[in-house]
């Protein structure tokens, strides 16, 4: 049964017609089942092992046990009128995609279009043994497997996205080593950046190979960076860490190069030697739209002290400041402003490049109470970036869909448990699920297809 409310309200923000609702997840923090059917250890299995990793040993098991409850999770989206999910193959199951089938059946069943992203961080451990992303090889591997999974699913996915961010797996997970895999090399990460970027452009290869007529692209964590004054070393500050957070991916896939910037910072760390003849190329071949996961704006200033391992390359002495805005459970200010200034930031620079939101979300301290999660500061959020999104539209930005994070609460990477971003409440000891107060609101969204002038 629907969940979606009867709407005879006036809508004050009306999205276009075809404006696509979703949620989205990824493979290792909702599947569970981390042994099924030939799956192998992910660089997140092995890094959940090591002592104090992750917040209170924390595993991918059994997760929100989505591997084996999906026909029912399906059930719950439907009931919230979503019309799509976007989901991540699990890299690791490679030897028995089954689950994937099955699950693209039941979601095109169910009316709800299903996006596949090919890789969300968990890379087999056996490749990581290898060197993992510092491995120009690894890029290949990638290839290999997004040619499988492609030739398996495609006649039925109908949007593909190569790589979740790709910063998160470069600098967080080998620069400052906290996530997965752990590692803490300046060098390695740059190495990674550019294998990942690599990996991608082959990947987009396979896909418009096997399947053209699909829409294809990445998805890139993008925040907007400013400076705490006009002062030289803060412009400079700044101009480093949009360069590192920002500019390191988009400039090679939407413009087939790397900043002259940035490839000054960091020749320390190898950034040219890294590249080949075609690498490039490779990496910029077109994409049909770019996914763009929003949480945050950064506010910068020179004269930092560096810290033990930092993910800022070559910029360990810029501190990062507070705005005053409120904050979530993971401590990140609020900021929806901040969306479309990214938005119409990235329009200007690719003109007409159609761009979805693949994750925009917010962890709180929610409480399940007799049945009933009142997250009202979720909604808040999600209401200010949903108008954020439309104030972007009305500049001309080609925004044709969002996709919240999550549908479920699940397994926060190495904050394991213990932060909730879903619309769904999972109690992860019964894995039964309750629809957060979010869910019927963001149902009613999707069902009048639009905002209310007063939320």
């Amino acid at each position: 049964m629907s969940v979606v409310p009867e709407q005879s309200e006036s809508v004050a923000l009306r999205f276009p017609t075809s404006f696509v609702w979703g949620a989205a997840t990824a493979s290792f923090q909702v599947e569970g089942a981390i042994s099924a059917d030939g799956r192998v250890d992910s660089i997140w299995d092995e890094f959940c092992r090591r002592p104090g990793a992750v917040h209170n040993g924390d595993t991918g098991e059994p997760a929100a046990d989505h591997y084996r409850r999906y026909v029912d999770d399906v059930a719950m989206m439907k009931s919230l009128g979503l019309g799509a999910y976007r989901f991540s193959v699990a890299w690791p199951r490679l030897a028995d995609l089954g689950f994937y089938d099955r699950l693209v059946d039941e979601l095109l069943e169910n009316g709800i279009s299903p996006w596949a992203t090919l890789y969300h961080w968990d890379l087999p451990q056996s490749l990581e043994e290898k060197g993992g992303w510092t491995n120009r090889d690894t890029a290949y591997r990638f290839a290999d497997y997004a040619s499988a999974v492609v030739g398996r699913l495609g006649d039925r996915v109908t949007g593909w996205l190569t790589l979740n961010e790709p910063w998160c797996s470069a600098f967080a997970g080998y620069a400052s080593g906290r996530h997965a895999p752990g590692v803490t090399s300046g060098s390695a990460a740059i190495a990674a950046v550019h294998h990942l970027l690599l990996g991608h452009g082959l990947a987009m290869q396979e896909i418009t190979a096997q399947a053209p007529n699909t829409p294809a692209g990445i998805t890139l964590n993008l925040f907007p960076v400013h400076p705490a004054s006009d002062s030289p070393a803060d412009l400079d500050a700044a101009r480093r860490i949009d360069g590192l957070q920002n500019r390191i991916f988009t400039a090679p896939v939407l413009r087939g190069e790397y900043p002259d910037d940035l490839l000054t910072d960091l020749a320390p760390y190898g950034l040219p030697d890294l590249i080949q003849d075609g690498d490039l190329a490779t990496i910029s071949a077109p994409i049909d739209m770019l996914g763009v996961n929003y949480y945050r704006a950064y506010l910068v200033e020179a004269g930092g002290e560096p810290d033990g391992p930092s993910e800022w390359v070559g910029a360990e002495d810029v501190r990062f400041l507070t705005s005053g805005h409120p904050r979530t459970e993971m401590d990140w200010e609020v900021q929806p402003e901040g969306l479309t200034e990214l938005l119409v930031s990235l329009n200007e620079q690719s003109p007409g490049l159609p761009m979805y939101i693949t994750e925009n979300g917010a962890a709180y301290p929610d409480t399940l109470t007799d049945g009933v999660v009142r997250d009202t500061d979720r909604i808040t959020f999600l209401d200010g970036h949903l108008r954020a999104s439309h104030a972007a539209i009305e500049q001309g930005v080609d925004l044709r869909g969002y996709f919240c994070w999550s549908l479920m609460d699940n397994l926060e990477w190495a904050a394991g448990y213990a932060k909730r971003f879903g619309l769904v409440h999972v109690d992860f000891e019964t894995q039964k699920r309750t629809l957060k107060d979010s869910a019927r609101w963001y149902a009613g969204v999707i069902g009048r297809n639009g905002l209310l002038a007063d939320g």
